[in-house]
This record gives structure tokens, sequence and C-alpha cells, in this order.
């Protein structure tokens, strides 16, 4: 199990599950990152991930890539 900003571009995953805050966690179920959903990484620019979940095209910053684990 590794946070979701190791991933490197183009890299498939599955969330295994979601740290932080309740808030933070309901915002990121919100943008579909729950547990047992596939993920890919689209790019990695600057820290920030550009991913691919749900038949969606999602940006997220460094901080809360790391409270996603893959």
């Amino acid at each position: 199990m590794m946070p979701l900003s190791m991933v490197n571009s183009g890299e498939k995953k599955q969330v295994i599950r979601v740290t932080g805050k309740d808030e933070t966690r309901k915002f990121l179920a919100n943008l579909g990152f729950v547990e047992g959903s596939e993920v890919t990484v689209v790019s990695v620019i600057a820290g920030n991930l550009i991913v691919n979940i749900k038949d969606t095209r999602v940006a997220i910053d460094r901080s809360m890539a790391n409270r996603i684990m893959v």
C-alpha cells in the first residue's frame, strides 16, 4: 500500500483507503475516491496529479494525493 502521489503516470491502481479528517474524506468520496475504485494517473506536473477516476479527469494536489492509499 502506498499513497497515490507515488504512482507513476499511466499506472492503474485500486483505491484501498482514504485517510484524513471527515470533511476531507467526504470531499474525496464526492470526487469518486472510494474504496475499490480504479484510478489511473494521467500526468504529474510539479507534484500535482491529473487522474482518471470513474470516467472523469480530476486534478488534485500532492497533499490530497497523499491521503489516498492505493
